[in-house]
């Protein structure tokens, strides 16, 4: 598997949780757990981990009210962490690219013409982009979690709608999701042979 999908979680979250206590709101674990969309028992975890190594400091207000403010340190780790992102997102934007455009190109030579994408994130635009460099056509987009939106133009709609859509290839267009995504299209009877990935290649 390519290191690109190993991103640690951990690393995310961390600038995550660095990047709102930055400003000047004083936030609450239950204000940061909805900010971020995860659980208050996951973010008392990492504040603990943050403020174990110096990053993150408490901060006491009346009626047992708690704030997290950064330290000297946790503003450093804060720009290193940004810098390991930024460089990381560069790194898999021109890996997806190529990956998926060598793709799209060995389809189009077994005379494929249109595909389906599962998944929408930023690693579906990086695929549509090099969609765009063949003759195929995008002719479905699916994600359960996106249905209703458009995808540059085309309705997003659910992953059993979109098996019934057709018999195109269907390409796993999210690195995030996209062992969840290929086990959800087999639940749902499609054949392993249809179903295609960049970067780690093909299921």
């Amino acid at each position: 598997m390519n290191a690109l999908a190993e991103k640690p979680l951990d690393s995310s979250r961390s600038l995550q949780l660095l990047s709102e206590i930055s400003g000047d709101e004083p936030l609450s674990q239950r204000e940061l757990s909805r900010r971020l969309g995860i659980a208050v028992g996951l973010v008392n975890s990492y504040l603990k981990n943050l403020i174990s190594k110096g990053y993150v400091r408490v901060k006491d207000f009346p009626r047992n009210r708690y704030a997290y403010l950064l330290t000297p340190q946790g503003i450093a780790e804060k720009s290193r962490l940004a810098y390991q992102h930024l460089s990381y997102f560069t790194t898999l934007y021109t890996v997806a690219r190529q990956d998926y455009r060598e793709l799209f190109r060995s389809m189009e030579e077994a005379g494929v013409r249109e595909v389906m994408f599962c998944g929408v994130d930023e690693v579906a635009e990086v695929a549509y982009l090099s969609l765009q460099e063949t003759g195929l056509t995008l002719a479905v987009v699916m994600d359960d979690l996106r249905v209703g939106e458009k995808f540059f133009g085309v309705p997003v709609v659910t992953l059993s709608e979109g098996v019934r859509a057709g018999h195109a290839p269907v390409v796993i267009s999210s690195l995030k999701r996209r062992e969840e995504m290929v086990q959800a299209l087999l639940a749902l009877g499609i054949s392993p042979v249809r179903i295609h990935m960049n970067i780690s290649g093909a299921v």
